[in-house]
């Protein structure tokens, strides 16, 4: 490549502006691999890195936003094996820790953290999933190491890790349940999942769909931890995406049960455990391949162009499904 810059788009202040920007093209060093990004996925954490409230992914402004990516392979550093220039990829690559984000045209990556992208997704369906892939893996496959015939309850199974987190416990072969809104009933559904009201009280839905016993695995995705700890069973297992807060440990302690949280950027922030978030997504992948996983997208569709209303999207909550940026040029 003969180019020495690339187009980027950066926020200067907490709540600032995208500000299209010229940085100096990356290269890729030793263990990193060079790629040209197609597509870049908004998730939460972006808009709440974007307001400067998200002081655990450190990162600060000025900056590239964007925590995911699908793209191609341009080259690989020195020491990087099993990629080739024109490798279709996706990742959790950066936008945390002071690491450029994926808002850009290119990016650095290390090669801990990329696998190929499933064949069967476009490079739209495949940014969308990263983040939300690994949060739910995390959770389901290697805290709960959920199994065939249990009950799983996800709270918030509509969203972004929460309808991936139903589909990986479908996989294995888990009863699967989830609380959203009424709206999401029919998504739901359409995914294998008994859907529950979240007018619905915990006692009520405890003692319709599991005779009072409690579910095994409760996978919280909204800050609804002591919800979490009431309708998990005796000796069952919890866990949470967002598990902040205080919360009494009693109904937990009563039960007998267990649980652990989830904090997918530690790999990203300390640099341990990066090759674990490659596995996850190449094990991913192959369920995506075999059709038994498959991204919620959002029906409006945004270029860079239209970062501002893109975020706004994701922050006012009106997204139905994951938001994705595209370059106009692969859109």
């Amino acid at each position: 490549m003969n180019r020495h810059t690339m187009r980027a788009l950066t926020v200067e202040a907490p709540d600032g502006p995208f500000r299209w920007s010229e940085p100096p093209l990356p290269e890729a060093g030793a263990g990193q691999v060079l790629v040209r990004i197609h597509a870049s996925g908004v998730n939460p954490l972006d808009t709440k890195i974007r307001a400067g409230a998200a002081g655990h992914a450190r990162h600060p402004l000025p900056a590239v936003l964007g925590t995911d990516l699908a793209g191609t392979v341009v080259c690989v550093g020195a020491g990087v094996a099993g990629f080739a220039p024109g490798d279709a990829v996706w990742a959790l690559a950066g936008g945390v820790g002071g690491v450029q984000g994926s808002m850009a045209e290119f990016a650095s990556v290390d090669a801990r953290l990329l696998a190929k992208k499933p064949a069967n997704l476009s490079m739209r369906e495949a940014a969308a999933l990263p983040l939300a892939v690994i949060t739910a893996w995390e959770g389901m496959v290697d805290i709960v190491n959920v199994q065939a015939g249990e009950k799983v309850l996800v709270i918030g199974g509509a969203g972004g890790v929460g309808h991936v987190a139903l589909q990986l416990a479908r996989a294995r072969g888990a009863k699967t349940f989830a609380v959203d809104s009424d709206a999401a009933a029919d998504y739901l559904r359409s995914i294998g999942a008994t859907p529950i009201s979240r007018e619905t009280t915990v006692d009520a839905y405890v003692e319709t769909f599991t005779d009072a016993k409690g579910f095994d695995v409760v996978y919280d995705c909204v800050g609804a931890l002591d919800i979490a700890f009431q309708a998990v069973r005796q000796f069952g297992r919890v866990t949470s995406s967002l598990g902040w807060g205080t919360h009494s440990l009693a109904p937990l302690s009563f039960r007998s049960a267990r649980y652990a949280g989830i904090f997918t950027l530690r790999p990203l922030l300390t640099g341990e455990g990066r090759a674990a978030h490659g596995q996850i997504l190449r094990d991913a992948a192959a369920l995506v391949e075999a059709g038994r996983l498959v991204p919620r997208l959002d029906s409006l569709r945004f270029t860079f162009d239209q970062a501002e209303a893109a975020h706004e999207r994701v922050r006012s909550g009106a997204a139905q499904g994951k938001v994705v940026m595209e370059w106009a040029e692969y859109a």
